[in-house]
């Protein structure tokens, strides 16, 4: 039975989706401000988080950074009443995972949980990069610092860049498919967002170009393949 904590002012709505929840079947955990969902975090440990943007005493954005201090692996969804590309883009680099505009419907919600929760537990090189730094070649990547070492010189990797590269580590010398690490850390597969991922794509190489074994192949059409 998975853990829920939903952060959400909106006290009705808040119980509404506690409720529902709570029917079908998960572990609910509820605070009315950002400053009691993090503690309550901090405190519970949850599976997945649910959070509005907008809220007294510490806002959605900032109860984030404060989780992806520490945890880069629970998933975070946010509930907002705020659709503009620059929110939806904010969020995502502060480290969420998904979210849904209100007003929504509580089988959306469900699925995209059940989702989230199943696409973290099914990595296959999660629990291995969760316990420290993994070999690339001559590196050494720290998924959890957010690091890329080699010979004593480290690199610090932005949120965006160790999400891209666990992904790529996780898929290692197999294709990690370009449409699904966009839906994942953008939410959308679109052009522009296509252009930003091949960006990151080019700074992760230049960060691994002193082994020549290791290669960030681009699989045309499809993906890219992390070889070493």
């Amino acid at each position: 039975m998975a853990k829920v904590l939903l952060i959400e002012d909106e006290w009705q709505l808040g119980q509404i989706v506690k409720d529902s929840l709570e029917m079908r079947g998960f572990e609910m955990l509820y605070a009315a401000d950002g400053k009691e969902g993090l503690r309550l975090y901090q405190q519970e440990h949850p599976d997945v988080v649910v959070l509005d943007i907008m809220m007294p005493n510490m806002d959605g954005f900032t109860v984030t950074a404060e989780i992806r201090k520490t945890d880069k692996y629970t998933p975070i969804i946010f509930l907002t009443a705020k659709s503009q590309t620059a929110d939806v883009v904010k969020g995502f680099e502060l480290g969420g995972n998904d979210y849904l505009k209100k007003p929504f419907s509580m089988d959306e919600l469900i699925v995209r949980i059940k989702a989230l929760l199943k696409r973290f537990n099914d990595h296959p090189g999660v629990k291995e990069i969760e316990e420290g730094s993994v070999a690339i070649g001559q590196y050494m990547f720290n998924y959890t610092k957010q690091t890329l070492s080699r010979n004593n010189a480290t690199e610090f990797l932005s949120h965006r860049e160790a999400e891209i590269l666990r992904r790529l580590y996780d898929n290692k010398n197999e294709v990690m498919e370009r449409k699904t690490v966009l839906l994942d850390l953008w939410g959308d597969d679109n052009f522009f967002n296509a252009r930003s991922m091949d960006v990151f794509i080019t700074k992760l190489r230049r960060y691994l170009k002193d082994d020549a074994r290791v290669q960030i192949v681009n699989i045309r059409g499809v993906g890219y393949k992390l070889i070493f």
